[in-house]
């Protein structure tokens, strides 16, 4: 019985050390449309807007809000990284070759833009569910709803908070996370 009070003690233990020193948004590497790595660390000091894309669903448009935030805001410590997927009725189909081609050409986006990958379930992307689990990122569980689902990081990779798929990238909860109002 003691042995088993200890090893609950010790699991307990190292379930609050986790929450308290566990990883932060910088310590993933992610991989670019075009296939080159990408170390989220290289971001240290900036604010992010994660987003989930797809090019055939309803809020695909808000892929031309992103770029506006996005060209508005670079200049003040602020990068939007988009990640294809397609968990959502097939609304992302196309190769990455295919969506670096239609997020060009249809919406002139410029910001960076990530390799397709699984956003929920069982092949749920080690980012995602860092984002989506108190768990992992110590603030909230935040499983992603649908398409165009925003995370907020802070300058110091920590989830800073999450806004729907329906909420506009332009959203007053957003712009005022970057613009540090309250």
């Amino acid at each position: 019985m003691k042995l088993l009070n200890l090893i609950i003690a010790f699991l307990a233990m190292t379930t609050i050390s986790n929450a308290q020193t566990g990883k932060s948004f910088y310590d993933f590497k992610v991989t670019t449309l075009e296939g080159q790595p990408f170390d989220l660390a290289s971001l240290k000091g900036k604010k992010v807007l994660v987003v989930n894309t797809a090019s055939k669903c309803g809020h695909t448009p808000q892929y031309a809000q992103l770029e506006e935030i996005y060209k508005k805001y670079a200049d003040k410590n602020f990068v939007i990284i988009g990640f294809p997927a397609n968990n959502f009725l097939s609304q992302e189909p196309g190769s990455n070759d295919q969506i670096r081609e239609f997020c060009t050409k249809n919406y002139g986006v410029t910001f960076p833009m990530m390799a397709k990958i699984s956003v929920k379930g069982k092949d749920i992307d080690p980012l995602y569910q860092w984002l989506t689990s108190k768990e992992e990122n110590g603030v909230m569980d935040a499983p992603v709803k649908w398409n165009f689902q925003k995370f907020m990081i802070d300058e110091n990779g920590k989830l800073a908070g999450m806004v729907p798929p329906g909420d506009l990238p332009d959203c007053e909860k957003i712009i005022n996370w970057i613009e540090n109002k309250k």
